[in-house]
Parts: structure tokens; sequence; C-alpha cells
């Protein structure tokens, strides 16, 4: 899925920014922020968000490396636009919502790419199976902002690779893509 994870990418951004600042937390602003997906379906794609998610930016200044970023989405908040599909896709069959409530993402470690830029390779916990990725991290705003914004991109994740599969003949009919893509967009508010 290609879920915008802003937050890891405010993350990133800050501590990778240079300030006079040694340590800083910057927690998730869930109204001006967006995590979203699309998927191939048929001829065209599906899109979607999560509405409800919180995360945290801890960064460390003066060593980037050691800054951490933490999110949690709530699955139950998938929203497509269609309440039938996104009932179908809470179900037992696809996401499992009763048994597997959350996705949470724990990065492992940070590293800068550019003078606003970086990657943050975390775990990815969905459906129970737990997958590395690289979350690519970009500041949109000034580092020393009390309200940061940040633009994260990963490579598509694999619905296969989560056991996010529809049982065997729905899935060969089911025109719907193997890969998922994310688009995140965080805001990020420096903690008081």
């Amino acid at each position: 899925m290609r879920l915008r994870i802003v937050v890891t990418a405010a993350a990133l951004g800050a501590a990778l920014a240079s300030a006079a600042f040694a340590n800083e937390t910057y927690k998730f602003d869930q109204a001006h922020s967006t995590i979203g997906f699309s998927v191939h379906q048929f001829l065209g794609a599906t899109h979607g968000k999560f509405a409800k998610f919180d995360g945290k930016i801890d960064i460390d200044r003066e060593h980037p490396e050691n800054s951490s970023v933490t999110a949690r989405i709530d699955v139950r908040s998938i929203d497509t636009g269609i309440v039938k599909r996104d009932n179908h896709l809470r179900s037992p069959e696809f996401f499992a919502v009763e048994k597997y409530p959350e996705i949470t993402f724990k990065s492992r470690s940070v590293k800068q790419t550019g003078p606003q830029a970086g990657d943050i390779l975390g775990d990815l916990t969905m459906h129970g199976v737990t997958k590395p990725i690289t979350l690519h991290v970009k500041l949109l705003t000034s580092p020393n902002d009390k309200q940061t914004r940040w633009a994260v991109t990963t490579d598509p994740l694999k619905r296969r690779d989560f056991n996010l599969m529809f049982a065997q003949a729905a899935e060969s009919v089911s025109g719907i893509g193997q890969t998922v893509a994310i688009n995140i967009e965080i805001e990020a508010t420096r903690a008081q």
C-alpha cells in the first residue's frame, strides 16, 4: 500500500536539518496529514486513505542517525469513498480488522540523502506480518518551524507479502493489482 507515511518523513526531515536544538519531538497533526494508497483495478485505479492515525518523530539534530519515527494507523478508518467496499476491506476476507486493527511502523535507522531529504529504514507490521521497508522523505518546510510538512514515498508494497489476498478463486478474477502504491504527506507539530 502506498501509505503516505509522512509521519516518518517528518521525523527524518527534521532529523536531517541543521539547527541549534539538540533533541526535539514532533507529533503528527492528523487534521493536516494524509496517509493514502492506490491500487490498480481493471482499467483504472482504486484510491483510498486512512482517516485515523498518530505518530511521533524524535529528532536528534546533532546525530540524525539516532532519530526515530513511530506511527500507528487504525485500519478500521479505511475510506475508499464506497461504504460497501470499505466494509469488505475490513472483513475477515481482507484486512480482518477485528484480529488486526492496526498497521504500525517503527524506524530502525535514518540516513541523510540530501540537505532536507533522507531514507528511513523500519519495520512495517500489517495483517500480522512484519516486513522491512524504506521510506524516502523530504522536508517541505523550514526545519526550524514549529510545524513541519513532509512528503513520504516508498516502493510499492506487495499485497502477497502481507497475506492480503482474496480466496484463490476470487483472486484470479478480482482484477485487483498485486502492488499498492503509498502516498503520504505529514504535518507534524513540535511538542512543547
